[in-house]
C-alpha cells in the first residue's frame, strides 16, 4: 500500500512539474492547447500571471519530491500528506471556479494518495 501511495505521490509531483513548466516557460505555446476554450489573444497578456501561478505549482511539486526523499516513513507520510492536502484543496477550488475536469485530474489523485498513505500508516502500526 505504501509503495502504491508513493508512486502516486511521484506521479502527482510529475504532473505539477509539467504544469509549472508550461505556466512559467511555455504559456503562450502550450497554454492555448491546454486551455483551448480561452481566447488565443489572452495568453500574451497573461504571461506574468501564469508564471506566478506556475511557481505555486513548482512549490507543490518540490514539496512532493522532497517527501519522497525523506527516509523516516512517519515524516515522509506527514510531509507528503501536507502537500497532497494543498494539491487537493487547490484542485477542488479550481474545479469550482474553472472546470470540473480539474477535480478528476488534480484533486482526486491527491485524495486517493492521501487515503493510501493513511491506510499504509494504519497497516504499519497494526491498527
Amino acid at each position: 500500500m505504501r509503495i502504491l501511495a508513493l508512486i502516486l505521490v511521484a506521479l502527482i509531483a510529475a504532473l505539477h512539474s509539467y504544469i509549472a513548466y508550461f505556466e512559467v516557460f511555455a504559456w503562450e505555446t502550450t497554454g492555448p492547447r491546454v486551455f483551448a476554450t480561452l481566447p488565443a489573444d489572452l495568453f500574451a497578456d497573461t504571461v506574468l500571471l501564469a508564471a506566478n501561478q506556475g511557481m505555486y505549482n513548482a512549490f507543490l511539486a518540490a514539496g512532493l519530491i522532497w517527501s519522497l526523499l525523506i527516509q523516516d516513513h512517519k515524516w515522509q507520510s506527514n510531509i507528503a500528506s501536507c502537500f497532497l492536502i494543498f494539491v487537493a484543496v487547490a484542485g477542488c477550488f479550481a474545479a469550482f471556479t474553472i472546470s470540473t475536469r480539474i477535480l478528476f485530474v488534480q484533486a482526486m489523485p491527491a485524495i486517493i494518495a492521501l487515503i493510501l498513505l493513511v491506510l499504509a500508516r494504519r497497516g504499519a502500526s497494526g491498527n
